[in-house]
């Protein structure tokens, strides 16, 4: 008979899972900032896309760049990002 209060195995709180680590991240250029042609170049390197798609993007900002992407890889390109004067968010 399982005790009032009691944790149970399996059930997963919310509690427990805003502490677990997300495994994927979307990340969004929110602002592009003064060095507009660094961020294009950092987007297409990043990407892989081409010079125009790349371009497109940024100057649609606020646009989302990848939706699932590894921690420390959108970390990596955040930094990137932002290293050139780029307004970047990870969710």
């Amino acid at each position: 008979m399982p005790i009032a209060g009691a944790p149970t195995a399996g059930v997963v709180t919310p509690e427990a899972e805003s502490q677990e680590e997300k495994a994927e991240y979307k990340l969004t250029l929110k602002e592009v900032g003064a060095k507009k042609i660094d961020v294009i170049k950092a987007v297409k390197k990043a990407t892989g896309w081409g010079l125009t798609e790349a371009k497109k993007a940024v100057e649609q900002a606020p646009t989302v760049l990848v939706e699932a992407m590894p921690k420390e890889d959108a970390q990596k390109l955040k930094k990137e990002l932002e290293s050139v004067g780029a307004t970047v968010e990870l969710s």
